[in-house]
């Protein structure tokens, strides 16, 4: 669940090196038309303009999809412009592009990209004037793949780390109330109705604050496990599970009709009253649920749902109530 609504992290990056690279581009093709080189500059102003556009694109779709791919073959062809018409003087361009494709694409594919890009090189003719200069190129350029390459993959498993720390509740190792109010905005936003998961669940666990008072909070904790670990089994994708916070959790799942998220509701709550025990006994549930009724902030869906578990609630408890 967590990777699919993880948010697109490279797109900010695109969104700052894309313009970067398209004024270098742009600059370096007003030099190559004043100094008379026309091939060059055509290319050189070609691939600043493809730059320009797909970073307009990737602005537009608010996502990165392959424009990081793009980009960092920009990157790689402004190089090969630079090294063809610069000489070996060029060559310092070589690591900072081989470093920035390691953010805009990922570790695997920016090394894809740049072994070809150093094979390039090292055939372009005048580039590399002797063999010293060419083992010179070749080992600097593969120690800063290897260390990019090595960075790379460390920053991945720390974002990921960071990610699910932001993410995942403590105790529960659901997810939490930032990821449901994302989840939330994502089925709002669902422009097929058929793939929307329509219905909303709040649960919150009956007298609470007596098993934390007479038993202690490990009994609370306990008893939030617990729950948590029925609610992982009962729900399965692509319906959703999360704590919301305190002794409430939240379920997202797909009704066909009221009667459909009323069964749905009623079976949980018979579960969780045959599965769950504490110290003292049984522990229940209240349950209140609605189905999207066209509302256009989760806020008002939310709210809804809430009504309806506080009218369970003052009705005795361990009972169910639908929002009309």
């Amino acid at each position: 669940m967590i990777l699919h609504l993880r948010r697109d992290f490279r797109l900010g990056i695109v969104k700052m090196l894309g313009p970067i690279t398209a004024l270098l581009l742009c600059l370096y093709a007003v030099y190559l038309a004043i100094s008379g080189q026309v091939a060059a500059c055509l290319i050189t102003t070609a691939l600043g303009a493809l730059a320009i556009w797909r970073g307009w694109q990737m602005r537009a779709a608010e996502r990165t999809g392959a424009g990081g791919v793009w980009l960092a073959s920009i990157n790689v062809g402004g190089c090969l412009v630079a090294c063809w018409t610069g000489g070996d003087g060029a060559l310092p361009w070589l690591f900072p592009v081989l470093a920035t494709n390691y953010f805009l694409c990922g570790p695997q594919r920016a090394v894809l990209l740049s072994l070809p890009l150093l094979a390039a090189l090292l055939f372009l003719p005048g580039l590399i004037v002797s063999p010293g200069q060419g083992v010179s190129t070749v080992v600097v350029t593969l120690v800063t793949l290897a260390v990019g390459y090595a960075f790379s993959l460390r920053m991945q498993d720390d974002r990921v780390h960071l990610e699910e720390l932001a993410s995942l509740d403590a105790l529960t190792g659901l997810p939490n109330r930032r990821m449901l109010e994302r989840a939330l905005t994502h089925q709002i936003a669902q422009r097929q109705p058929q793939e929307r998961l329509n219905s909303l669940i709040i649960l919150d666990l009956d007298h609470f604050k007596e098993v934390n008072d007479l038993y202690g909070h490990a009994a609370g904790d306990a008893a939030l496990s617990d729950l948590a670990t029925i609610l992982r089994f009962e729900v399965r994708e692509p319906h959703q599970v999360f704590r919301f916070g305190g002794e409430e959790f939240v379920v997202l799942l797909r009704a066909g009709s009221l009667a459909e998220l009323e069964a749905a509701t009623e079976r949980l709550r018979k579960v969780i009253r045959n599965g769950l025990r504490g110290p003292g006994g049984r522990i229940t549930v209240s349950l209140g649920a609605a189905r999207h009724n066209g509302e256009t902030h989760w806020q008002d869906w939310f709210s809804r749902a809430d009504a309806a578990l506080y009218l369970a609630k003052n009705s005795g408890r361990d009972s169910v109530r639908i929002a009309d």
